[in-house]
């Protein structure tokens, strides 16, 4: 059964205007198109028919006498998520458009109103109407399950195939654009390593699921093998794309995945490719490819972020070499660095998921390192260290014990007090941790903050003996926060401190034990009632 898209009087709009002059311009604007219009006054008017009867488009103004259109934009989506909310306003900026456009709102139009402008939006609002109603209508009669991902429940990688290439076909035509977002979950190796291969697809399963709660009505989303993703945004060109995933990778970052188990936190790397904007995209093929290359620079960028394949300019090695002339030379270095910067990356998630391993060896640790990678990147940006010390400091509140894993579960799982011997074997693992990174050059920076993280600001501390700053400054962050957290945390032989107390011993120990520069610096940051 195909829908079309409802003319005349099947379409209902409702105008929501205090101005009346206004309102029966608009009135009669539409009312040439043959649509069913209503009006209303003000927000608690708009209410009440709201509640009568659904409209297919709402126009209202910002400014009502009793309200705002965002108040009317709020009382419409719960009755009727699919009516169309287009906001009006000869006041506008460009937060309030932001606003109004993070609230749920399809279009932000300035007064005085352009009335072919008008009427194209209202089409278009129409257009993504029909579409939301035959995806629905899909969903609910696709019962051929070679089109679904049976772990998540999405669609698969065939269903992408028929489905962009119908898209990409009607693009044409109506020279509308659409855009693909690839997304790849980074270092999920780590988790399949750390808690098995049936928890890695519980996780995948509640992704899929947060990803299909953020879409849109005519979006679809797709599960494209493994830990790879692709979102189908349809009539949305590459700024509106970019702007939906940089949305997206904010509130990925912000969630907390099996809040009640392991509370897993994902970093996403995204590539992107839009037509008809980037060139050669002309097939699904062809786009498909684009966004992959795409989601390839952001990881060899460092992942957690969106690229567009508009702004990549590559070209494969043996070009450049045949080419020849310095300038090649140049770009067949920077690609090459761009390679090794990629399999550094592959080396750290392999790094990280021996890091996890200590956490699910050593009782006491837990969620140990997690919470250090907020309190240290914080202090980094109160003594005002630069954005890659504060990197550096983030790898190092999760790789500083690495070294446990040369430590038996006897040792560390004691509660009583550890022998002499015990605790020198202890007081090896900062060497054995820096050991292990040493073979990688891009955490050469986190080195010195692992090796010394254990050394005192009065020189009695451990592996080397040195005092003041001497210590380097990461490594004094890193003892503050290190110490701080284990305060706070149950230990097989005590329980826990309470915030008050732990932040007690640590200015005990501010100009002895810990930098006070660095004591003075944590005391303000943990003010924060969430750390």
């Amino acid at each position: 059964m195909r829908r079309k898209l409802p003319k005349g009087n099947e379409t209902s709009i409702l105008i929501v205007e205090d101005n009346l002059q206004m309102s029966k311009t608009l009135y009669d604007i539409l009312k040439e198109d043959g649509y069913s219009i209503a009006r209303a006054e003000t927000v608690a008017a708009a209410k009440l028919k709201i509640a009568e009867k659904f409209y297919n488009i709402v126009l209202a103004d910002l400014k009502l006498l009793d309200g705002s259109g965002l108040d009317v934009l709020k009382a419409v989506k719960a009755p009727h998520p699919d009516t169309t909310v287009i906001i009006i306003t000869a006041f506008a900026s460009l937060e309030t458009a932001v606003i109004a456009l993070n609230e749920g709102a399809f279009a932000y139009l300035q007064k005085p109103l352009n009335p072919v402008e008008l009427k194209l939006t209202i089409q278009k609002a129409l257009r993504m109407q029909l579409l939301t109603a035959q995806n629905r209508y899909l969903l609910k009669q696709l019962q051929d399950l070679s089109l679904i991902d049976p772990h998540t429940g999405l669609y698969n990688y065939r269903y992408l195939k028929r489905r962009l290439e119908k898209e990409l076909s009607r693009s044409k035509r109506h020279a509308s654009p659409i855009s693909i977002i690839m997304m790849d979950i980074d270092y999920f190796k780590s988790i399949n390593d750390v808690y098995g291969h049936q928890y890695g697809d519980f996780i995948l399963n509640s992704f899929g699921q947060f990803l299909v709660k953020f879409t849109r009505g005519s979006d679809v989303v797709v599960r494209y093998g493994g830990e790879e993703f692709v979102f189908l945004l349809m009539d949305t060109n590459k700024e509106g794309a970019l702007l939906f995933g940089r949305r997206l990778l904010e509130k990925i970052n912000e969630h907390i995945f099996d809040e009640k188990g392991h509370k897993i936190n994902l970093k996403i790397s995204m590539g992107l490719a839009s037509y008809p904007e980037d060139q050669q995209t002309d097939t699904d093929d062809a786009l498909i490819d684009l966004a992959d290359r795409a989601l390839s620079r952001a990881k060899e960028e460092g992942g957690n972020r969106i690229y567009a394949a508009k702004d990549i300019y590559q070209k494969e090695i043996k070009q450049e070499l045949n080419k020849g002339g310095p300038d090649s030379v140049e770009r067949l270095k920077n690609k090459l660095s761009k390679m090794s910067q990629r399999i550094s990356n592959s080396l750290i998630e392999s790094i990280y998921a021996f890091s996890k391993t200590i956490e699910a060896r050593d009782s006491s640790t837990g969620d140990h390192s997690k919470k250090l990678i907020v309190l240290v990147k914080r202090m980094a940006k109160k003594l005002g260290l630069s954005s890659q010390e504060t990197e550096d400091l983030g790898h190092a509140a999760v790789l500083h014990d690495l070294g446990k894993i040369g430590v038996s579960d006897a040792i560390l799982h004691k509660k009583n007090k550890l022998s002499n011997t015990e605790f020198k074997k202890i007081q090896k693992h900062p060497q054995i941790g820096a050991e292990i990174i040493r073979p990688v050059h891009s955490l050469s920076g986190v080195i010195p903050s692992i090796l010394y993280h254990h050394e005192r600001y009065d020189g009695k501390g451990y592996c080397s003996g040195l005092k003041g700053e001497q210590i380097p400054v990461g490594a004094r962050i890193v003892a503050v926060a290190d110490v701080y957290q284990a305060l706070v945390s149950d230990r097989p032989y005590r329980k826990a401190y309470s915030k008050q107390e732990a932040l007690k011993i640590i200015k005990k120990g501010r100009g002895s034990q810990f930098d006070p520069k660095v004591v003075d610096a944590f005391e303000k940051i943990i003010k924060d009632p969430q750390l």
